[in-house]
């Protein structure tokens, strides 16, 4: 692994420097294990909230409302958990020279978009024509 390089905390990529540098790359890697952090933080938060209120409720609209509350949770919990299977993803195409880079056109992806949207695959042009396609296959 390589040794980390100084970053100040103010650092933004900018269009002016050369696309996926050290500093950019090294912004993009800490952006991703830091949102990694949260979401695995948030994730251990919700598995012990659950464990402490397990509890035997007697109203049964109560027991309702806790129960659609907890798949509710239990939801949001399965879609951070896809996230942080992106994040990896995205982690593994900075190791690998890849990342911001789009994997339809070989293209680099706006750095806005990728500050947006860390884990992005596609530049903002190719996901929309991906996302039209797909939308004129479901109406089919």
């Amino acid at each position: 692994m390589k040794a980390e390089s100084f970053l100040p905390d103010d650092y933004r990529p900018a269009e002016s420097e050369p696309f996926m540098n050290e500093r950019q790359t090294e912004y993009f890697r800490r952006k991703l294990l830091t949102w990694k952090q949260e979401l695995l933080s948030d994730s251990r938060d919700t598995v012990a909230g659950m464990k402490d209120q397990t509890r035997n409720i007697p109203d049964i609209a109560d027991r309702a409302s806790e129960e659609t509350d907890r798949a509710l949770e239990l939801r949001t919990r399965d879609r951070q958990r896809k996230l942080v299977s992106k994040i990896d993803a995205a982690l593994r195409r900075i190791d690998e020279g890849e990342y911001g880079y789009c994997e339809i056109t070989g293209e680099p992806i706006s750095l806005k978009r990728l500050d947006a949207r860390p884990i992005a695959t596609m530049s903002l042009e190719a996901q929309e024509r991906h996302e039209r396609r797909e939308k004129v296959h479901r109406d089919d």
